[in-house]
This record gives C-alpha cells, structure tokens and sequence, in this order.
C-alpha cells in the first residue's frame, strides 16, 4: 500500500475499569500508548479511513435515534490491538469508532491490519403526539 492512502491520524483506545467508593465500577478509555508528559496525550499513528457503503444508516431505539456509521480503517501492522478497543480519527471534528470486526492481517505477512468500526451519534427524539 502507498502510504499516500494513509490520509488520516488516529489514535487507539483501551477500556480501563477501577471501583469507585461504593464498589461501583467506573469505565475510562485511556491511550493504548501514550506520549510521554503531562496530560497524558495518544500517539497517533498514519492510518487509511473509509466508509463502507451503504455510508449511513438510521434507527430508532426508543425515543433516541441512533446514526450508524461503518467504517474501513486499515493501518501498519501491530499486534497490539484488538476487538475490545477503540478507534479516534482526528480531524476537525475527533470522532470515535468501536472496532466490529477484525483487526485482519491484509496485504500479506505484517504488512497492514484492516478493522470495520462503527460510529454512533445520537440525538433526542421529540415524543410523538398521541
């Protein structure tokens, strides 16, 4: 692959858990790898990113209507990510991506991964009249 295809920045993310003082369990997503210093910033790495068509879907769950959004993000080869993780393509506007499919080893021996992630945004419903 050129590495002109590697059009955008992104940065992976991590699912951290730790238990409040109730015993609850509280969710962060922190940097797979960070650069050093203080706050803690994600490297980010060169990736290729594309949606996969059909480019948007809609649907309704309950009074909020989810946009769904899949997208082909494909990367140099590292074993270090999985399907537990997130995906932040930077840009003007930083938008997050859960991985549902892959990583997949393409292009031939340690060459590149390709993952299908997904984007969510919401927005809320008015209620319908009755």
């Amino acid at each position: 692959m050129k590495s002109s295809r590697f059009n955008r920045r992104v940065s992976v993310l991590r699912k951290s858990t730790s238990q409040d003082n109730r015993g609850g369990e509280v969710v962060q997503w922190v940097p797979l790898v960070a650069l050093p210093g203080s706050p803690v910033l994600p490297e980010r790495w060169w990736a290729e990113v594309q949606d996969v068509l059909p480019s948007r879907a809609e649907r309704v769950d309950g009074a909020v209507a989810l946009g769904e959004g899949m997208t082909r993000i494909r990367m140099r080869y590292r074993t270090d990510i999985d399907a537990t993780m997130r995906i932040t393509v930077h840009g003007d506007i930083d938008q997050t991506y859960e991985i549902r499919s892959g990583p997949a080893e393409i292009g031939g021996p340690k060459d590149r991964i390709e993952m299908i992630c997904e984007r969510y945004s919401t927005k809320i419903e008015p209620p319908a009249d009755d």
